[in-house]
């Protein structure tokens, strides 16, 4: 990343395109009757809103480049934590939704810290910092609850 608005404007890319697709898999879910499963992206969903709002309010003073999708440097075809379209079969089980979320929420985490460690800029470095920090905890949140599933516990979303 070169700048701050740059890095910016990945992250605002980033944390929508994850709310969108893990909201998309929650009215999928929620249609299909499989609740639990519905629950735990509509979850996700919101976390990333969160990062958004975050990001957003960060840069309400800048003035963000306008980038079109082919712009964006992602390590993929799309966004690192765009998660598993294929996530849609109404028929998933909560234990693959974990685990496409665990692969979502661990290449958004795996993008930003590529970003702290390539970036010699140190307003890029304390955001991807920051950034980092948040989707590591997400990742230790989705093993431990994968954990609670293979463990025969009720997850937080089940209550």
């Amino acid at each position: 990343m070169n700048s701050v608005e740059e890095f910016l404007a990945h992250t605002i890319q980033l944390e929508s395109e994850a709310a969108l697709r893990f909201g998309q898999l929650a009215d999928a879910m929620m249609t299909a009757g499989n609740r639990d499963v519905g629950k735990l992206f509509r979850r996700l969903a919101d976390y990333s809103l969160l990062h958004l709002g975050d990001a957003r309010a960060r840069s309400g003073y800048r003035d963000l480049p306008v980038l079109q999708s082919s712009d964006f440097r992602w390590p993929d075809i799309e966004s690192p934590e765009a998660a598993a379209i294929w996530a849609a079969d109404p028929f998933i089980g909560i234990e693959q939704a974990l685990q496409v979320a665990l692969d979502a929420e661990t290449a958004g985490l795996n993008f930003y810290s590529s970003v702290l460690e390539a970036t010699q800029d140190p307003e890029i470095r304390v955001l991807a910092k920051e950034f980092v920090d948040e989707e590591a905890e997400h990742v230790a949140e989705l093993k431990r609850w994968i954990q609670l599933h293979l463990a025969g516990a009720r997850l937080p979303t089940q209550d």
